[in-house]
């Protein structure tokens, strides 16, 4: 066993023993969400109490452990029995359609603060927030915004196409990707929302690699043993595609801008994973590895 790897193992051993005696109980809004399912199991690893917040708790699909609450952040009054004994909070900036930025950010950090709330991560939704401007400027209660690039889980967007006619059509095969394991965000959360030293921190997340659209596309390829081919879009049959697919106007905007000129903290790998859950950060072989399945076609 390497020093690094004996410094891991104590580590997480010091962080069992404390939660073993000290179990927090956390609620997780968004937690239907690609990173909120993953908050939430990262806490149940660590031994913790989840209750799950979501609009439509019928179909939740969550193991019978975590105590799962219906509710709804555009109005935070449904969210006042959700936050009673929780001493941690993860927040998104966003509800109801399309994305569409909360307007409720405040009152939801009033409620919070009244309940008792220790702890609060929110998840950076890349654009203006009044309730992460809410967040920023609290004192009673110790934050931390999380600030993910982009997810892994964004590839799966492609398996319609690869298992129908292995092939992926994306614009910009070149650009560069630090691209993040969802569950790197959830572990990052779970540290955040039940440990000290993590108060007004802005984390950026990602992956321990620089990737390109060619590089992702030949590691799906390897993990499902079945080649797939990478054509390049202009951008003009890009947002014709987006289109037809249903995105709006504004998402695809976006996308151009995003892809077409990746900013630097989207194509910069930052250590945060590792320093922040003393593990590296998940690869995008180990993503593809994974999810090998969703990309494979099967018979009849």
């Amino acid at each position: 066993m390497t020093q690094t790897q004996a410094t891991q193992v104590e580590r997480t051993a010091q962080a069992t023993q404390a939660t073993q005696a000290h179990p927090q109980k956390v609620l997780v809004t968004g937690a239907t969400g690609t990173v909120g399912r993953q908050v939430v199991a990262e806490l149940l690893a660590r031994g913790h109490a989840v209750r799950a917040l979501t609009r439509d708790a019928a179909k939740a699909g969550f193991p019978a452990e975590v105590e799962v609450v219906q509710g709804d952040l555009t109005d935070p009054d449904t969210l006042i029995p959700a936050l009673k004994d929780v001493t941690g909070l993860h927040l998104i900036t966003f509800g109801g359609p399309y994305f569409a930025p909360l307007e409720t950010g405040p009152r939801i950090l009033d409620l919070a603060r009244e309940a008792g709330v220790r702890r609060v991560t929110v998840l950076h939704g890349g654009g203006p927030s009044l309730l992460e401007d809410a967040v920023r400027a609290e004192q009673a209660m110790a934050w931390t915004i999380l600030m993910p690039v982009e997810f892994m889980a964004n590839a799966l967007e492609w398996a319609p196409g690869i298992v129908a006619s292995d092939e992926v059509r994306e614009p910009f095969v070149t650009r560069l990707s630090a691209m993040v394991h969802e569950s790197d965000i959830g572990a990052v959360a779970a540290v955040a929302l039940t440990e000290q030293g993590h108060g007004g921190q802005e984390y950026v997340i990602t992956g321990p690699d620089l990737l390109t659209v060619q590089d992702k596309v030949r590691t799906l390829a390897d993990a499902r043993g079945r080649r797939i081919t990478l054509t390049e879009l202009t951008e003009d049959q890009a947002v014709a595609q987006w289109r037809a697919s249903g995105h709006p106007e504004e998402v695809i905007a976006f996308l151009l801008e995003a892809y077409g000129n990746t900013p630097e903290v989207g194509r910069t790998v930052a250590h945060t994973v590792e320093k922040v859950t003393g593990r590296p950060a998940r690869t995008f072989t180990q993503w593809a590895t994974e999810h090998a399945e969703t990309f494979t076609p099967h018979p009849g």
